[in-house]
């Protein structure tokens, strides 16, 4: 939906299952016109795409691409996102690290891209940009080489080029958000800037600026805090590289001070279907990471942390269940917000089939809507 400040928000459709465009056909026809139903009804409504590979094939049929521009037209719905992260099932079964395949480094990941930014193309309302958000290059384990890091550059300027491309003959801006995440390749913020500045930019030599235009960052609020970085500072250090924001994730995550109680609690949300990336920080500072909830349980019982922060997305409107608490999209962070036209904003709580019941709402539906809600009393 657009918001008065020319923001566009939607909430990403990776929380309905499905891996078919079938799947997620049904999912926008039976979920997300019910949650426009409830937070905007009449008004056009923003769809967040999530398209695996399968779904992207199958869409881009003409067929069934006709059928959706049929329907969203029908239905005052506009599509102006995707979510291009997870590649293939993201729901149901075991995924954690295998999310971040295939990687950067692989023709088949920048052919799946491309494919989302054709498909976005052709999706896309007159005047309205679009974006895609992405993998962060890689697992961080997986990179052993330079050769490995200078293989996700090539393929991410090779990236910038087509989709210069496709703006030239369609008039259709479509920009690539590589969103950092704990554990990965990209994962603070300044590891993120000196791979655009040491590597994109520099690699793409007279394309620099075509890559600025066509390749930024995926600004999620969960992954920031998560390495106990400040919201607004890690925001202005992108902007002050010349690194576009393509989206902005909306997510909180789990946050607790170390203790029995707190621990016992955390251990409800130690699921096996997503990897659940731990950083604790003690009294001095120093952070210690775990690459999953599980393996960092029995550390944190003889750990002297100050305080724990889960990669375990919790409804926005989440405020805290026992010793559990979230982190915070605080309020200058969201007067930020406020006062950059155009941004792309997207609601992420993927998490809403593993939450504990205790936590979780029983539609979710309405879910959804309270987190919009939530949203825009503070966006609006």
């Amino acid at each position: 939906m657009k918001l008065r400040s020319a923001q566009h928000l939607t909430y990403c459709l990776n929380v309905h299952p499905g891996e078919s465009w079938a799947e997620n056909f049904a999912a926008i026809r039976e979920k997300a016109v019910a949650v426009r139903d409830l937070v905007a009804p009449g008004q056009p409504f923003g769809l967040g795409l999530r398209l695996s590979r399968q779904a992207a094939s199958e869409l881009s049929k003409p067929a069934q691409h006709e059928q959706a521009r049929a329907f969203f037209t029908a239905n005052n719905l506009y599509a102006f996102t995707i979510n291009g992260f997870p590649f293939g099932r993201f729901h149901d079964r075991r995924v954690k690290e295998q999310v971040y395949a295939p990687d950067w480094r692989s023709d088949e990941r920048l052919d799946y891209t491309i494919a989302l930014a054709e498909i976005l193309a052709e999706l896309l309302p007159e005047g309205l940009d679009g974006s895609i958000s992405t993998v962060p290059g890689s697992y961080k384990p997986w990179i052993k080489t330079e050769a490995d890091v200078r293989a996700m550059g090539d393929r991410l300027i090779a990236c910038a080029q087509r989709l210069a491309q496709i703006k030239s003959e369609t008039g259709k801006e479509i920009h690539l958000g590589l969103e950092p995440e704990p554990s990965c390749f990209l994962e603070t913020t300044g590891e993120t800037i000196e791979f655009f500045d040491e590597v994109l930019f520099r690699r793409a030599g007279a394309d620099a600026e075509l890559v600025r235009k066509h390749i930024g960052v995926c600004f999620d609020t969960c992954h920031v805090a998560l390495q106990f970085e400040d919201l607004c500072e890690s925001f202005e250090r992108y902007r002050a590289a010349g690194i576009r924001i393509s989206k902005v994730q909306l997510s909180k995550a789990l946050a607790a001070t170390p203790g029995p109680d707190a621990l016992r609690e955390l251990s409800a949300f130690d699921e096996p279907v997503y990897l659940h990336q731990v950083k604790a920080r003690s009294a001095n500072g120093s952070i210690r990471s775990w690459e999953d909830l599980g393996t960092a349980l029995p550390d944190l019982e003889k750990s002297d942390a100050s305080e724990v922060r889960v990669h375990f997305h919790v409804p926005l409107f989440f405020n805290g269940s026992g010793p559990l608490g979230a982190t915070e999209i605080d309020r200058d962070f969201l007067h930020k917000l406020n006062g950059e036209p155009s941004l792309h904003l997207e609601i992420e709580t993927y998490t809403w089939s593993v939450l504990p019941e205790e936590i979780r709402l029983p539609s979710v539906v309405e879910s959804v809507a309270r987190e919009y809600r939530w949203m825009l009393e503070r966006l609006i």
